[in-house]
């Protein structure tokens, strides 16, 4: 299966197709932060600020049934959101910021985490992912984040990779990083933006992932499409959940 899944070149259309939509995006979502719209996406509809509030774990396309497409590739765009009860901001502010624990709050999708330098709200990370799904994918990933303050209840977060490579080999004496933007594809581009709300007795936390995949070649979509379809959703749920079940473990 792997070698039919044959190892792609990231193309520079696809790069400012998705460049493009994070413009627009981004534009958007500052909208919103300047009162033009509910700070929180769950608050937009009664029905599934209910849901958050009940517990669940709400995720779905921010627009439309599925990924948008690009030349020679997808744009995945999720927003999910949680409520955790008897949080406070201070405590998840510190549990998220804790990169080098990373490794240990969302395993087995995140198998090595470290803190590269830190200023103020700025910090530079280092994950390295396991995407799991028919094949298995290994991923080195610098991401840089920025939290923001907006008042004393409300803070957001931005996330942006600045490089993506694939491990061939992880773990073992042959292992080999290859360069970014090659291989299979299956992650190109990543960029997290985190809500978060303390009120009602708990936190509210949001995060919209838009993510960067090849496209879903001819006569392979048995391989690749259940990984690229599938996958960006089941992450984003696992990263809201983990989140939350690491603030309750806390707290007991």
């Amino acid at each position: 299966m792997a070698q039919s899944a044959k190892p792609v070149q990231l193309k520079p259309q696809t790069v400012g197709a998705f460049d493009e939509y994070i413009r627009e995006a981004e534009a958007g979502m500052e909208q919103a932060l300047q009162g033009r719209s509910p700070f929180l996406w769950s608050d937009v509809s009664p029905d599934r600020a209910q849901l958050v509030r009940g517990g669940q774990v709400v995720a779905q396309f921010w627009a439309g049934r599925g990924p948008s497409k690009v030349p020679n590739g997808l744009i995945h765009d999720w927003i999910g959101a949680i409520f955790i009860p008897a949080s406070h901001l201070k405590r998840i502010l510190a549990l998220v910021q804790d990169y080098d624990n990373h490794k240990n709050i969302y395993k087995p999708e995140v198998i090595a985490s470290r803190l590269i330098s830190h200023q103020g709200n700025d910090f530079q990370i280092y994950l390295r992912l396991l995407k799991k799904k028919i094949m298995t994918v290994v991923l080195d990933t610098d991401h840089k984040v920025h939290y923001r303050s907006l008042d004393r209840t409300r803070w957001t977060c931005c996330s942006h990779t600045t490089r993506i490579a694939e491990v061939e080999n992880a773990g073992s004496p042959k292992e080999i990083v290859l360069p970014p933007d090659t291989g299979h594809g299956f992650l190109w581009r990543l960029y997290s933006y985190w809500r978060f709300q303390e009120r009602e007795g708990g936190v509210y936390v949001e995060c919209r992932a838009i993510s960067l995949t090849r496209d879903v070649p001819l006569g392979l979509g048995w391989i690749i499409e259940p990984i690229v379809q599938k996958l960006p959703q089941e992450s984003l749920i696992h990263t809201l959940e983990a989140t939350r079940q690491a603030l309750l473990a806390e707290a007991k």
